[in-house]
């Protein structure tokens, strides 16, 4: 039973998984409320919680700033294997300290310095998921580019959305022709398990060469297409431009998301003053 649930469980981190997982957070959310805001609202809102949070110490306003983005995070349906490196890379990065400053002697005063600490990364960090959860790479493109953002700078942040599917793509088709030439170790010991592990993590790490110049000969495709469609001049050219981002328009909802934030961080500044 437990060798069972122990192949289920590794079933479900496979690679496939994780590029169904990375596909759903990029590109399977374009129905939420999230989705449906201006990319120039949304990247207003992202740089007041990706910055306002470092520069306060209040208990209260980092808290009512948390269960705000909290509340964001699950309206844009972030996916779970996100949502689980956010909760793991929290806890590497603030709450082993509250567990080392208790092994080394110290008490519970350490817990509202720290809390403080979490809040902060917490927040920045689900700021950030709620953002990129929503935005699929061409209007993130486009929000970007309006602001002033090179062309350039703004395609090659599109461009990595696009190709990290293809990233995926071309790491399983690797790993799975050094399995079909490998052969690896028996793992049902506790030994040869260990074995089993160090075998793969080398197959990982032999893959690494051949998945970048696998994409490379693909980029320079992508390039060669690119400039027999005129991208250069594209790029420079204002009437492009603004055809690009005709497609923007500040509707009623963004203005109440923005209001509701505004308010919900005003009620939070007031019972912070009056506490």
């Amino acid at each position: 039973m437990k060798k069972k649930l122990s192949e289920n469980i590794l079933d479900k981190f496979s690679i496939d998984f994780l590029r169904n997982q990375v596909l759903k957070n990029a590109y399977g959310n374009s129905d939420t409320l999230i989705a449906s805001l201006d990319p120039r609202i949304l990247l207003i809102w992202y740089l007041f919680f990706g910055l306002t949070p470092w520069f306060a110490n209040d208990l209260c306003f980092l808290m009512g700033s948390f269960l705000l983005v909290l509340v964001t995070t699950v309206m844009a349906r972030v996916a779970g294997l996100v949502l689980l490196l956010f909760g793991v890379g929290v806890f590497t990065q603030t709450g082993y300290l509250f567990v080392a400053a208790l092994f080394f002697g110290g008490d519970t005063s350490a817990i509202s310095p720290l809390l403080i600490l979490t809040l902060k990364v917490a927040t920045c960090s689900l700021a950030s998921i709620t953002v990129f959860s929503g935005l699929d790479p061409d209007r993130l493109s486009n929000g970007l580019m309006w602001y002033g953002c090179p062309e350039r700078l703004s395609f090659s942040i599109s461009y990595a959305y696009r190709v990290l599917p293809m990233l995926m793509e071309e790491f399983q088709s690797i790993l799975l022709s050094y399995r079909m030439r490998g052969n690896p170790p028996e793992h049902e010991t506790l030994a040869g398990k260990a074995r089993y592990l160090i075998y793969q993590v080398k197959v990982v790490i032999q893959a690494f060469y051949p998945l970048m110049l696998n994409t490379a000969k693909r980029s320079r495709t992508t390039v060669e297409a690119l400039e027999i469609k005129g991208y250069r001049y594209a790029a420079v050219n204002r009437q492009v431009k603004k055809m690009k981002l005709s497609t923007l328009k500040v509707t009623y909802n963004d203005l109440l998301f923005l209001s509701v934030s505004f308010l919900w961080v005003a009620m939070s500044v007031l019972i912070s003053t009056l506490i």
